[in-house]
């Protein structure tokens, strides 16, 4: 399946009047997944099966490794994808088939489609499946309907703060797990809050400038598309307590296609669902499930494969469909 790479300068006009200039990288058609590579503080990209034509090779299996998956929306059953169980089974095996075993996963959110606590279930039973035992979460809009995210708390939030959000460190790389689907912003844009912002200033303000951060959180950090409320209102203010670091690095679902933005220290990455894709941005007139040709859907969902390796201010995203 061929893929639609859209490339273009992005010129972010704050009030100090700087031009701060980062590239935007969108493959909403992630037919084969992409090699990504930070070098020099622009993220490349390169298609996985053309690797070798490019004459480019894997990175080496890093000190780190771990496995971003999201949206997985247990539940749903609608024509775009009448079997997520299936396609969240077909993303378990890809991530047991990766060269490199991966340490843990971050789940970004949507685990469910209705908070219900069989569609929990049955998330929680694929994924015992998968070699990485260990899953870090945090919740999509989807997994705090009707209890204020209560059911979530209790599942996956022992130990969190407020409404779920924490942080852990891993062989010297911070890790910052926020929610931002509470009390949503006109149009449902994502917000943190004030309680929240204050934790990540005091949650990193210890942290050495070289201490690579990963932040992961449901809906994007960045505004993607703010008519369609992917974005989060308030993200600019955790971002500047970001400022100080080399290498940071903002994982998120969402918006179920691949997008990435390299903002001055910043990547901005969005990983594909493993249940259905939706229109690109400003392409349909409202966001939602997409249906596509069968034969093509597992081509449009995917993982995202991370690896660290200390000592390098990069991190090496892999995204890769479940085709």
């Amino acid at each position: 399946m061929a893929k639609r790479v859209k490339d273009e300068m992005v010129h972010d006009h704050n009030n100090d009047g700087v031009d701060r200039r980062g590239f935007l990288k969108c493959m909403a058609w992630a037919g084969t997944g992409a090699l990504c590579v930070m070098q020099g503080g622009v993220l490349k990209s390169y298609s996985l099966s053309r690797l070798a034509d490019l004459g480019a090779s894997a990175p080496a299996a890093g000190e780190l490794s771990f496995v971003q998956i999201s949206d997985s929306h247990m539940g749903f059953n609608k024509p775009a994808n009448p079997d997520v169980a299936g396609t969240l089974k077909a993303a378990v095996d890809k991530i047991n088939g990766l060269s490199v075993a991966p340490e843990f996963m971050l789940h970004t959110g949507d685990i469910s489609h209705l908070s219900k606590p069989e569609e929990f279930d049955t998330v929680d039973q694929i994924l015992k499946g998968a070699k990485p035992k260990n899953v870090f979460y945090v919740p999509g809009e989807h997994d705090v309907l009707n209890d204020d995210g209560k059911q979530f708390l209790e599942r996956y939030g022992k130990g969190a703060k407020g409404a779920g959000w924490y942080s852990f460190d891993k062989k010297g790389t911070h890790f910052i797990g926020l929610v931002n689907v509470m009390n949503l912003k006109a149009g449902g844009l994502g917000t943190l809050g004030h309680e929240q912002l204050e934790w990540i200033e005091d949650d990193v303000k210890h942290l050495k400038s070289s201490t690579p951060i990963v932040v992961f959180a449901h809906i994007p950090l960045w505004s993607v598309y703010p008519e369609w409320g992917w974005g989060t209102d308030d993200s600019a203010q955790a971002l500047a307590y970001l400022k100080k670091f080399g290498s940071v690095t903002v994982l998120n679902g969402h918006i179920h296609q691949t997008m990435q933005k390299v903002e001055g220290n910043v990547t901005f990455h969005t990983a594909c669902s493993t249940a259905f894709p939706q229109p690109q941005p400003g392409k349909a007139d409202s966001p939602g499930p997409m249906k596509v040709p069968a034969e093509q859907l597992r081509s449009v969902l995917g993982i995202t494969d991370v690896n660290f390796v200390t000592g390098q201010h990069a991190l090496a995203v892999v995204d890769s469909s479940l085709a």
